[in-house]
């Protein structure tokens, strides 16, 4: 995990999922101030919204959500489109077809143009390279290079903060429960590509990495 100073006030990049939910309980405990973004691109389970919302209400934060339902015309995918199905396997040497092209990218672009007019310069996103299910944004050099491309952009010095960057699905339960956040994360946070919240389908690729993880995780903390 990388280490940060504690800064006055963040911004958190909230889906409503383990990993971002994840990271505004580090974040809740790193500033005294923090603000969550959320997205409406066009998906298909807008209870995801709802998550984040009623997450962002139980810690007493702001949730700002920001509209780019027009990646849902732009870049087709399993997430967006009812008609595509989301694949359990990725095909070779390609992301699967839940990658949202940009997503990422068109999410911190957004999250930096809020936190500059409200003065802050910390950004806080859940990507993980150790877990990144073939996503090309969410990669340590991808964050690092729009870091910069923002800073010039805007004149402004952000700093993306990846909390969760080299740590797998089951330090990230570990990390949760250190928060004190684990039965929030198990509860409240919704990553099922199929729309289900909690423990999921079981089934689809989210699910499947945070199921092992939860599995993995309890089982060496009733080892310990």
């Amino acid at each position: 995990m990388e280490n940060t100073k504690n800064k006055k006030a963040a911004v958190v990049v909230l889906s409503g999922g383990q990993d971002s939910t994840t990271c505004l309980l580090w974040a809740l405990k790193n500033y005294e101030t923090v603000k969550t973004v959320s997205f409406d691109y066009g998906q298909r389970h807008k209870k995801e919204l709802e998550c984040a919302k009623a997450i962002c209400d139980k810690f007493g934060v702001s949730n700002q959500v920001i509209d780019l339902s027009e990646l849902n015309a732009l870049a087709p995918n399993s997430l967006t489109r009812e008609d595509i199905k989301v694949e359990e396997v990725a095909p070779e040497n390609a992301p699967p077809n839940s990658f949202v092209e940009g997503r990422n990218m068109l999410f911190l672009t957004y999250a930096a143009i809020y936190a500059k007019g409200e003065g802050i310069s910390d950004i806080i996103t859940g990507v993980s390279q150790s877990d990144f299910s073939g996503y090309p944004d969410c990669r340590d050099v991808f964050i690092k290079s729009l870091n910069v491309t923002l800073n010039l952009a805007m004149d402004f010095e952000f700093d993306i903060i990846t909390p969760l960057m080299w740590i797998d699905k089951e330090e990230t339960w570990a990390f949760a429960d250190s928060l004190g956040g684990l039965d929030v994360i198990k509860n409240m946070t919704l990553t099922c590509y199929n729309g289900i919240m909690g423990d999921g389908c079981g089934h689809c690729p989210a699910c499947t990495l945070r199921r092992r993880g939860y599995e993995r995780y309890i089982t060496h903390k009733n080892k310990a």
